[in-house]
């Protein structure tokens, strides 16, 4: 089953609601032209990133049902689509959270909490405490998580142990230092990420400055295989899109003898979990 996947990055600017959703929405619709079927979105797509306290960001966030993830909801029902993205959640509790929606034409599928949050987040966000959905879609059966989670190796195994054929990742990399020539780390992590749940994995990043803030503009596609089908693209708003096909992360073997997931002997990880 190949499915046509596109990653949408965007350049929110900060505390631009009214902008930030009509530009997510906007692209939307042009990968749908485009003829995806699965769209991501970056991290908070809708509020922007770089808060200056905590009280900006409540005055930013909005429930799972505010206009941000209905206003996706309603797109991936005109288009047929299945729509990942993040936003700021107003939990109902007095609590932020990093959260990020799936969506597809029947509504709001799962919405997820960020677990594993970035250096200055814990000043604003409360984690979230469930593992990431994974979920049956018309295009496929797709997981969900966000940025930072990416990199905790149990994390992304648990929804390749649900059967995950994509792992959709919306995402804020703020710009490391890397060597001339070489690809951001996020994006390869995101490769041996895929390659190693034999899993395909799309992150979609964002561009631009905020608040002093560079960031990566490491959006890209992983095949189940690992390798890259699309991305980075440069600096700047791009779509970058693929035909990737999903059938093959039903296939974990790995060579004649091996299977990424039969091959696990989970008795003995128990110090890898518990440390």
């Amino acid at each position: 089953m190949t499915v046509r996947v596109a990653c949408q990055q965007l350049a929110p600017q900060i505390g631009d609601l009214a902008g930030n959703r009509a530009r997510a929405l906007a692209a939307i619709d042009a990968a749908a032209a485009a003829g995806a079927r699965v769209v991501v979105l970056p991290e908070l797509a809708a509020s922007g990133y770089v808060f200056a306290d905590a009280a900006e960001a409540h005055a930013l966030a909005e429930p799972a049902d505010g206009p941000t993830v209905t206003g996706w909801a309603e797109r991936a029902a005109v288009h047929g689509l299945v729509v990942a993205g993040g936003f700021a959640e107003e939990g109902g509790d007095g609590r932020l959270y990093n959260s990020a929606a799936l969506v597809d034409a029947s509504g709001v599928r799962a919405v997820y909490r960020k677990a594993h949050l970035w250096d200055r987040e814990p000043l604003v966000f409360t984690p979230g405490d469930e593992p990431p959905p994974v979920r049956d879609t018309p295009h496929g059966r797709i997981g969900l998580m966000v940025c930072y989670d990416l990199e905790f190796p149990e994390w992304v195994r648990a929804a390749a142990l649900e059967r995950a054929e994509l792992l959709c990742v919306p995402t804020n990399w703020p710009r490391e230092p890397r060597p001339a020539g070489e690809r951001p780390m996020e994006v390869q992590r995101a490769m041996v990420s895929a390659s190693t749940n034999r899993m395909a994995i799309a992150v979609c990043d964002r561009s631009g400055t905020e608040r002093g803030t560079d960031w990566t503009a490491g959006t890209a596609i992983a095949g189940p295989d690992g390798w890259l089908v699309a991305g980075p693209p440069a600096d700047a708003p791009a779509l970058v899109i693929a035909d990737v096909d999903l059938a093959a992360a039903r296939d974990k073997a790995v060579g004649p003898r091996n299977d990424a997931l039969a091959d696990r002997r989970p008795e003995l990880y128990g110090i890898a979990i518990r440390t």
